[in-house]
């Protein structure tokens, strides 16, 4: 009788597939700490609201020139934050679909990206 599957019974392909899935997961753990250490800026206001975010999302900074600071205008101040800090999220997670594309060879694995 013949097998309704193909050549899928022997466990040499297995073996083969296995060993690309575990380099596929070390690449991809090798890429997101390297994400990590990346360093990513944004600006808004002319460079008054800097933010400063890993390539993975993490906010680890943010400088806020004192000429921005108005008492009366706190709202400005908000609206250039969030914009920076969006501005540097965007980069980074530009940049982990890039690596994480290029690790995974352009497979789309699900939850891989969160």
């Amino acid at each position: 009788m013949k097998n309704p599957f193909g050549n899928m019974g022997g466990l040499g392909d297995l073996g083969g597939m296995m060993k690309q899935a575990k380099k596929m997961y070390e690449d991809v753990q090798k890429t997101q700490e390297e994400l990590a250490a990346v360093r990513l800026e944004a600006a808004s206001g002319g460079g008054m609201v800097k933010v400063a975010a890993s390539g993975t999302g993490e906010i680890l900074e943010i400088k806020i020139d004192p000429q921005v600071v108005d008492p009366e205008d706190v709202e400005m101040l908000e609206d250039l934050v969030i914009t920076a800090v969006r501005e540097a999220l965007a980069k980074a997670k530009e940049m982990e679909v890039e690596q994480m594309q290029a690790a995974t060879g352009g497979l789309n694995l699900p939850g891989m990206l969160g």
